[in-house]
Protein backbone atom coordinates (compact mmCIF):
# COMPACT_ATOMS: atom_id res chain seq x y z
CA UNK A 1 0.00 0.00 0.00
CA UNK A 2 1.22 3.61 -0.97
CA UNK A 3 1.39 5.85 2.00
CA UNK A 4 2.04 9.95 1.82
CA UNK A 5 4.75 10.44 4.80
CA UNK A 6 5.21 14.04 7.09
CA UNK A 7 8.56 13.84 9.03
CA UNK A 8 8.80 16.67 11.58
CA UNK A 9 11.68 16.55 13.28
CA UNK A 10 10.10 17.56 16.93
CA UNK A 11 6.42 17.83 17.50
CA UNK A 12 4.36 17.91 20.69
CA UNK A 13 2.34 14.44 19.48
CA UNK A 14 2.54 12.72 15.86
CA UNK A 15 -1.36 11.67 17.06
CA UNK A 16 -2.15 15.43 17.07
CA UNK A 17 -0.03 16.08 13.44
CA UNK A 18 -2.34 13.51 12.28
CA UNK A 19 -5.15 14.72 13.71
CA UNK A 20 -4.82 18.16 11.67
CA UNK A 21 -3.64 16.40 8.29
CA UNK A 22 -6.83 14.86 8.42
CA UNK A 23 -9.27 17.60 9.30
CA UNK A 24 -7.78 19.57 6.35
CA UNK A 25 -8.71 16.68 4.08
CA UNK A 26 -12.33 17.05 5.67
CA UNK A 27 -14.79 13.98 5.62
CA UNK A 28 -13.24 11.46 2.76
CA UNK A 29 -9.57 11.56 2.76
CA UNK A 30 -9.56 8.24 0.47
CA UNK A 31 -7.24 6.11 2.37
CA UNK A 32 -8.32 3.09 0.47
CA UNK A 33 -5.90 5.23 -2.16
CA UNK A 34 -3.27 5.63 0.38
CA UNK A 35 -1.88 5.98 3.82
CA UNK A 36 -1.56 8.45 5.92
CA UNK A 37 1.97 8.75 8.23
CA UNK A 38 3.66 11.41 10.79
CA UNK A 39 7.01 9.92 11.62
CA UNK A 40 8.72 12.10 14.21
CA UNK A 41 12.42 12.35 15.71
CA UNK A 42 11.35 13.24 18.94
CA UNK A 43 7.72 13.53 21.02
CA UNK A 44 8.12 16.14 23.21
CA UNK A 45 4.67 14.46 24.92
CA UNK A 46 4.22 11.35 23.26
CA UNK A 47 1.58 9.10 25.13
CA UNK A 48 0.71 5.22 25.34
CA UNK A 49 -2.15 3.30 27.16
CA UNK A 50 -4.25 5.00 30.23
CA UNK A 51 -2.29 8.23 28.50
CA UNK A 52 0.64 7.62 30.58
CA UNK A 53 3.84 9.11 29.13
CA UNK A 54 5.57 7.41 26.51
CA UNK A 55 9.43 8.46 26.33
CA UNK A 56 10.19 9.38 22.79
CA UNK A 57 13.97 10.56 22.22
CA UNK A 58 15.56 10.64 19.27
CA UNK A 59 16.42 6.88 17.64
CA UNK A 60 13.18 5.23 18.26
CA UNK A 61 10.27 5.15 15.68
CA UNK A 62 7.50 7.55 16.60
CA UNK A 63 4.83 6.99 14.00
CA UNK A 64 0.82 7.74 13.75
CA UNK A 65 -0.68 6.19 11.02
CA UNK A 66 -4.46 6.22 9.82
CA UNK A 67 -5.33 4.03 6.93
CA UNK A 68 -8.09 2.06 5.61
CA UNK A 69 -9.48 -1.10 6.96
CA UNK A 70 -11.03 -3.10 4.95
CA UNK A 71 -13.86 -5.03 6.91
CA UNK A 72 -16.93 -2.63 7.12
CA UNK A 73 -18.45 -3.32 10.21
CA UNK A 74 -16.38 -3.66 13.34
CA UNK A 75 -17.64 -7.01 14.78
CA UNK A 76 -16.41 -9.52 12.84
CA UNK A 77 -12.84 -8.01 12.09
CA UNK A 78 -9.42 -9.48 13.71
CA UNK A 79 -8.55 -7.47 16.66
CA UNK A 80 -7.06 -4.48 15.46
CA UNK A 81 -3.82 -3.95 18.25
CA UNK A 82 -3.32 -7.87 17.91
CA UNK A 83 -2.86 -7.87 14.30
CA UNK A 84 -0.32 -5.33 14.37
CA UNK A 85 1.56 -6.86 16.76
CA UNK A 86 1.71 -9.67 15.14
CA UNK A 87 2.40 -8.01 11.98
CA UNK A 88 5.46 -5.95 13.58
CA UNK A 89 6.49 -9.29 15.68
CA UNK A 90 6.86 -11.33 12.30
CA UNK A 91 8.65 -8.36 10.66
CA UNK A 92 11.01 -8.02 13.73
CA UNK A 93 11.29 -12.03 13.97
CA UNK A 94 13.33 -11.97 10.23
CA UNK A 95 16.48 -9.85 11.94
CA UNK A 96 16.21 -12.94 14.31
CA UNK A 97 14.81 -10.97 17.62
CA UNK A 98 12.15 -13.35 19.16
CA UNK A 99 9.50 -11.05 20.83
CA UNK A 100 6.41 -11.66 22.98
CA UNK A 101 2.89 -9.81 22.87
CA UNK A 102 2.30 -8.76 26.10
CA UNK A 103 -1.31 -8.80 26.20
CA UNK A 104 -2.83 -5.55 24.98
CA UNK A 105 -0.31 -4.00 23.26
CA UNK A 106 3.20 -4.08 24.04
CA UNK A 107 6.40 -6.20 22.31
CA UNK A 108 8.55 -7.31 24.43
CA UNK A 109 12.13 -9.28 24.15
CA UNK A 110 13.26 -11.17 27.10
CA UNK A 111 10.64 -9.62 29.25
CA UNK A 112 11.19 -6.15 28.54
CA UNK A 113 9.42 -3.46 26.61
CA UNK A 114 9.96 -2.87 23.07
CA UNK A 115 7.43 -1.56 21.50
CA UNK A 116 4.06 -0.45 22.35
CA UNK A 117 1.01 -0.38 19.70
CA UNK A 118 -2.63 1.55 20.69
CA UNK A 119 -4.91 1.46 17.78
CA UNK A 120 -8.25 2.55 16.87
CA UNK A 121 -11.37 2.39 14.49
CA UNK A 122 -12.98 5.47 13.22
CA UNK A 123 -16.80 4.58 12.83
CA UNK A 124 -19.63 5.94 11.15
CA UNK A 125 -22.74 4.71 12.95
CA UNK A 126 -21.75 0.91 12.44
CA UNK A 127 -19.57 1.03 9.69
CA UNK A 128 -15.90 1.43 9.46
CA UNK A 129 -14.52 4.60 7.78
CA UNK A 130 -10.74 4.02 8.45
CA UNK A 131 -8.45 2.89 11.15
CA UNK A 132 -5.24 4.87 13.24
CA UNK A 133 -2.65 2.91 14.74
CA UNK A 134 0.45 4.70 17.45
CA UNK A 135 3.17 2.78 17.19
CA UNK A 136 6.64 3.30 19.16
CA UNK A 137 9.38 1.11 18.70
CA UNK A 138 12.53 1.55 20.79
CA UNK A 139 15.45 1.71 18.13
CA UNK A 140 18.82 2.92 18.60
CA UNK A 141 17.47 5.49 21.97
CA UNK A 142 18.32 5.19 25.38
CA UNK A 143 15.26 3.53 26.82
CA UNK A 144 13.68 3.25 30.38
CA UNK A 145 13.76 0.70 33.04
CA UNK A 146 12.47 -2.39 32.25
CA UNK A 147 12.51 -1.27 28.43
CA UNK A 148 14.91 -2.61 25.83
CA UNK A 149 16.34 -0.88 22.32
CA UNK A 150 15.96 -3.02 19.17
CA UNK A 151 19.82 -2.37 18.98
CA UNK A 152 20.55 -4.06 22.38
CA UNK A 153 18.62 -6.59 21.02
CA UNK A 154 20.19 -7.00 18.44
CA UNK A 155 23.81 -6.79 20.43
CA UNK A 156 23.35 -8.23 23.37
CA UNK A 157 26.71 -9.13 23.99
CA UNK A 158 28.17 -5.93 23.48
CA UNK A 159 25.58 -4.26 25.27
CA UNK A 160 25.46 -1.27 22.47
CA UNK A 161 22.60 0.44 21.15
CA UNK A 162 23.45 1.40 17.92
CA UNK A 163 22.68 -1.08 15.05
CA UNK A 164 22.25 0.12 11.18
CA UNK A 165 18.75 -2.55 11.35
CA UNK A 166 17.76 -0.70 14.07
CA UNK A 167 17.87 3.09 13.24
CA UNK A 168 13.82 4.89 12.56
CA UNK A 169 14.64 4.98 8.96
CA UNK A 170 15.10 1.00 8.82
CA UNK A 171 12.28 0.77 11.25
CA UNK A 172 9.58 2.80 9.19
CA UNK A 173 9.23 0.27 6.04
CA UNK A 174 8.68 -2.40 8.65
CA UNK A 175 5.99 -1.12 10.61
CA UNK A 176 4.35 0.32 7.43
CA UNK A 177 4.77 -3.65 6.14
CA UNK A 178 3.49 -4.50 9.93
CA UNK A 179 0.34 -2.63 9.03
CA UNK A 180 -0.19 -4.17 5.81
CA UNK A 181 -0.33 -7.26 7.13
CA UNK A 182 -2.81 -6.61 9.77
CA UNK A 183 -4.74 -5.23 6.51
CA UNK A 184 -4.12 -8.18 4.69
CA UNK A 185 -5.60 -10.67 7.63
CA UNK A 186 -8.11 -8.42 8.49
CA UNK A 187 -10.98 -10.83 7.89
CA UNK A 188 -8.57 -13.93 9.25
CA UNK A 189 -9.74 -13.34 13.13
CA UNK A 190 -8.78 -17.17 13.52
CA UNK A 191 -4.83 -17.35 12.26
CA UNK A 192 -4.74 -13.32 13.46
CA UNK A 193 -5.19 -14.89 16.91
CA UNK A 194 -3.43 -18.23 16.65
CA UNK A 195 -0.43 -16.11 15.87
CA UNK A 196 -1.03 -14.09 18.73
CA UNK A 197 -1.17 -16.95 21.39
CA UNK A 198 2.26 -18.28 19.80
CA UNK A 199 3.64 -15.05 21.05
CA UNK A 200 1.48 -14.46 24.08
CA UNK A 201 3.84 -13.99 27.36
CA UNK A 202 2.41 -16.03 30.07
CA UNK A 203 4.31 -14.88 33.04
CA UNK A 204 5.41 -17.65 35.61
CA UNK A 205 4.11 -15.70 38.55
CA UNK A 206 0.83 -15.03 36.97
CA UNK A 207 -1.82 -12.07 35.99
CA UNK A 208 -1.88 -10.01 38.06
CA UNK A 209 -5.79 -8.81 38.35
CA UNK A 210 -7.52 -6.35 41.03
CA UNK A 211 -5.09 -7.50 43.61
CA UNK A 212 -5.34 -11.32 42.99
CA UNK A 213 -2.55 -13.84 40.68
CA UNK A 214 -4.58 -15.73 37.88
CA UNK A 215 -2.84 -17.72 35.59
CA UNK A 216 -2.50 -16.65 31.83
CA UNK A 217 -4.74 -19.16 29.35
CA UNK A 218 -4.74 -17.96 26.40
CA UNK A 219 -6.78 -15.46 23.90
CA UNK A 220 -10.62 -16.00 23.62
CA UNK A 221 -12.40 -15.42 19.68
CA UNK A 222 -12.36 -11.77 20.19
CA UNK A 223 -8.56 -11.65 21.67
CA UNK A 224 -9.26 -11.15 25.17
CA UNK A 225 -7.07 -12.42 27.07
CA UNK A 226 -8.42 -15.70 29.32
CA UNK A 227 -7.51 -16.55 33.04
CA UNK A 228 -7.98 -19.09 35.22
CA UNK A 229 -7.62 -18.70 39.19
CA UNK A 230 -8.90 -21.50 41.97
CA UNK A 231 -11.45 -23.25 39.00
CA UNK A 232 -12.71 -19.71 38.03
CA UNK A 233 -11.82 -18.75 34.55
CA UNK A 234 -12.57 -14.98 33.84
CA UNK A 235 -11.50 -12.99 30.16
CA UNK A 236 -10.08 -9.37 30.08
CA UNK A 237 -11.34 -7.30 27.05
CA UNK A 238 -9.88 -3.90 26.15
CA UNK A 239 -12.12 -1.09 25.97
CA UNK A 240 -13.65 -1.28 22.06
CA UNK A 241 -11.31 -0.04 20.14
CA UNK A 242 -13.47 2.72 17.69
CA UNK A 243 -13.46 6.84 17.80
CA UNK A 244 -16.99 7.84 16.86
CA UNK A 245 -17.84 10.30 14.05
CA UNK A 246 -17.57 13.19 16.38
CA UNK A 247 -14.14 13.76 15.85
CA UNK A 248 -11.30 12.97 12.94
Amino acid sequence: MPWRLRKPLVCASTELVLDRWLTTLGEAPNLKRCGLAVVARRQRHGRGQWQRQWSSPAGGLWLSAAFAWPVPDAAPAAPLTLAIAVGLALELEQLGVETQIKWPNDLLVGGRKLAGILARLRLQGSQVRWARAGIGINGTNRVPPGAISLGEALRPQQRRRFHPHATASALLPRALRAIAWAQQHSLSNAAVIALAEQRLLRPDGGWTHQGERWQVQGLSADGGLRLQRSGQTLTLRRQLEVNPESHA
